[in-house]
């Protein structure tokens, strides 16, 4: 069981917290970050102890939907230093969602530095290392502004909160059932690009509905031809083929998040472990001569699929029907030692975090 220690980099007293029993839920830390947007520009921002939000009832969000958000996380690596991975990622991500839904992009290297800020302020809430657990950091951006016409807001807010949270995978990585849904994540050429809360809302019906049959998730073809392999509603989605080869679903509609963990494991397998890897539109009709599945997302790294239903047709990827296939193994193993500090990250990919 692991419990509170003092790290071995930063003189850093942890919080007395049974990190083995964390689940992935939300817990209030010391701080958060926010900064407002108004008058055409974005204030000076800082730390703040109140994780409440105050808005008119006339609010854009409220409305209009204005808003989007990021997900990463801070670890404590064998050495005991605080990092973050890859920020300047979620940094870019976010800006191109907000000019999507026309909102004022927070500048990347204020965001970048804001995490840094709100990471060491709640350096002793980051598990440490060994233990499962992370510090989720999730930035947000809204329109604060009242709006009764359909237009933008002229006044937005950012805000960053983080939370300890524990191993996506309780007992273990075990491959899950999706199903291919009969409804649309994201019309073509609309907003499934961006991550934002619009495409989230969508896909809680249908995740719902797949939970009461028993699938772990949803599996989304192209809106316009339900002929092609998207991503779920909150992962996207890697194969490996007959020959090692990993492959990676590409949108012709532009309809699929760019994920800072599918990239970073497309070097991963290109870069480090000599994959090769192949970009391209999927089509459903060809998934049966795939031999491994796997979503990958921020939460878990990469969640193995073992079947996918579709109707009275099921597909069973002969590498992880009863536990992760070797080739997902292999890259989990490698971005999760890259972000515990155990592997060397490529250059720009760890950012460290000083704690006073």
């Amino acid at each position: 069981m692991a419990r509170s220690r003092q790290t071995r980099g930063p003189a850093m007293e942890k919080k007395d917290i049974d990190w083995g029993e964390l689940t992935f839920s939300y817990q209030p830390c010391d701080y958060s970050y926010v900064c407002d947007y108004e008058n055409g520009a974005w204030g000076e921002g800082g730390l703040t102890a109140d994780h409440t939000v105050t808005l008119s009832e006339c609010a854009g969000i409220l409305h209009y939907c204005q808003e989007c958000f990021e997900g990463l996380k801070a670890y404590t690596t064998e050495d005991g230093s605080i990092v973050c991975f890859r920020p300047d990622l979620n940094a870019r991500r976010m800006a191109d969602s907000a000019e999507r839904l026309v909102m004022p992009p927070f500048p990347e290297d204020r965001f970048v530095d804001a995490v840094r800020q709100v990471v060491a302020a709640n350096a002793a809430w980051v598990p440490p290392f060994g233990s499962g657990a992370t510090l989720y950091v999730r930035p947000v951006m809204f329109a604060t502004g009242e709006v009764i016409g359909v237009r933008p807001a002229d006044r937005y807010q950012f805000r960053i909160l983080v939370t300890p949270v524990g191993p996506y995978f309780k007992g273990g990585v075990k491959p899950i059932t999706i199903c291919v849904s009969e409804y649309d994540r994201a019309a073509p050429h609309g907003t499934g690009n961006i991550k934002a809360g619009l495409n989230y809302a969508m896909s809680l019906y249908p995740y719902e509905k797949a939970h009461e049959r028993g699938f772990s998730e949803n599996l989304y073809l192209d809106s316009a031809t339900r002929t092609y392999v998207e991503e779920t509603g909150g992962a996207n989605v890697l194969f490996v083929d007959g020959e090692g080869r990993l492959v990676v679903p590409q949108s012709a509609t532009d309809s699929i998040l760019p994920s800072i963990t599918r990239r970073s494991l497309v070097s991963v397998a290109r870069d480090m472990l000599g994959m090769e890897v192949v970009e391209r539109p999927v089509r459903f009709d060809e998934v049966d001569g795939f031999v491994e599945c796997g979503l990958c997302g921020t939460a878990a790294v990469i969640s193995p699929v073992g079947r996918i239903v579709a109707g009275d047709h099921e597909v069973v990827f002969n590498g992880g029907a009863d536990e992760m296939g070797p080739v997902m193994t292999r890259l989990r193993d490698t971005l999760t030692g890259i972000q515990a500090g155990t592997v060397e990250a490529p250059e720009g990919w760890i950012v460290r975090i000083p704690v006073e």
